[in-house]
């Protein structure tokens, strides 16, 4: 391989990236037209704008992913979490008087924001209160968490017809999806937040060694609860997208496995699952992978019953890809040959040179006495 092509593959986002133009190229050789972008009463319509708008609330679950994964943790909650903001929002807006109040909205919006926070924190105090391992507490919600939306909804699917609130994941501004601007937004703020000020290395302490993090001043438990609350926060902004979206809140379905694709977006953008290191811009480039995948399938006309494995093959390889203990075993190039030494012994080279034993310092496997001695 190339001296270039190597510095290259070295970098953490180049496997990411060559998987995101694979897959866009795929999709053209199918699909010739699936680079134009039409614009229709102002606003940007084509196959690459849905992939931004479709993996808008992907985007958001993997930002608050990163930052628990980061700290050490894992939250298996979110797709619950989802599937109680849209209820929550679905069922203060369907009984609202006037659909269309703003007002109305807002404070229903806020709500489903508060109490899915409310639920972050919980998961929070539960791993850094209480010291549960974060993949059982979180477990617990992720588990309750459905039931909690299906009970809110009575376990019906509670539909909305409410202009303002479909603006959240049906409307536009600037031309573009209202749900991609968001996203965008906060993925520029976290971005802001976490490298411009002491709070990304804090995190990254945090994540890498706890107790140390600890005996340096820096108070780790609260750090953990606030980075749960925010997880949760970014998971009930894609319930309002999606529910948004359909106009519906279903609290079996909703955000079903997105959990999973989150995990996968975080891992693909090289952010490392044992904590103390994370890249949110890998984490955007992972979750429009995850997404554009997800259209290639169908593009593609990949067969309902394999897609999740078509899926699962996708992105394990992308992961061989970026193991730089893959590489060096497969692709790399054979390690140099040692230098000859004539085939002499170390020890009969120092001879030979001149080198004797008592002008050698003592070794480990000397006792202290004899060191002494010599």
């Amino acid at each position: 391989m190339p001296p270039l092509i190597t510095r290259l593959a070295a970098h953490r986002l180049f496997w990411p990236l060559a998987l995101l133009t694979a897959l866009l190229v795929t999709n053209v050789v199918h699909t010739p037209d699936f680079f134009s972008i039409r614009i229709r009463d102002g606003h940007l319509f084509g196959s690459l704008v849905d992939i931004l708008r479709l993996g808008s609330p992907l985007l958001l679950v993997a930002l608050g992913m990163t930052l628990v994964i980061a700290i050490g943790g894992i939250d298996l909650s979110v797709g619950a979490v989802v599937a109680v903001s849209g209820a929550v929002a679905c069922l203060n807006i369907s009984e609202l008087t006037d659909q269309r109040s703003v007002g109305g909205v807002a404070v229903a919006v806020l709500l489903a924001l508060g109490v899915c926070t409310a639920l972050g924190v919980w998961n929070g105090v539960l791993v850094a209160g209480i010291g549960m391992q974060p993949i059982i507490a979180t477990l617990i919600l992720m588990v309750a968490g459905r039931g909690v939306a299906q009970m809110i909804t009575s376990g019906r699917i509670v539909t909305v017809n409410s202009e303002p609130y479909h603006l959240i994941g049906g409307g536009y501004e600037l031309g573009l999806p209202l749900s991609v601007v968001i996203a965008a937004a906060v993925l520029v703020l976290t971005g802001l937040v976490v490298r411009r000020t002491a709070l990304g290395l804090l995190l990254e302490a945090v994540g890498g060694n706890r107790e140390a993090s600890r005996l340096v001043g820096i108070r780790a438990r609260g750090l953990t609860i606030a980075v749960y609350a925010f997880c949760a926060l970014c998971a009930a902004g894609a319930g309002l997208m999606i529910s948004s979206n359909v106009a519906a809140a279903d609290g079996n379905n909703a955000g079903l496995w997105i959990e999973l694709d989150a995990i996968l977006a975080v891992v693909i953008g090289g952010t490392s699952l044992t904590g103390g290191r994370f890249h949110l811009g890998g984490t955007a480039i992972g979750a429009l992978v995850i997404q554009t995948l997800s259209t290639t399938v169908y593009t593609v006309g990949v067969p309902p019953e394999t897609t999740l494995v078509f899926k699962a093959l996708v992105v394990m390889a992308v992961c061989l890809l970026q193991s730089p203990a893959f590489r060096a075993k497969v692709l790399s190039r054979k390690p140099p040959r040692r230098p000859d030494t004539g085939g002499a012994r170390p020890d009969v080279t120092a001879k030979s040179t001149g080198t004797s034993r008592s002008n050698t310092p003592a070794n480990a496997a000397q006792s202290p006495k004899e060191a002494t001695t010599l």
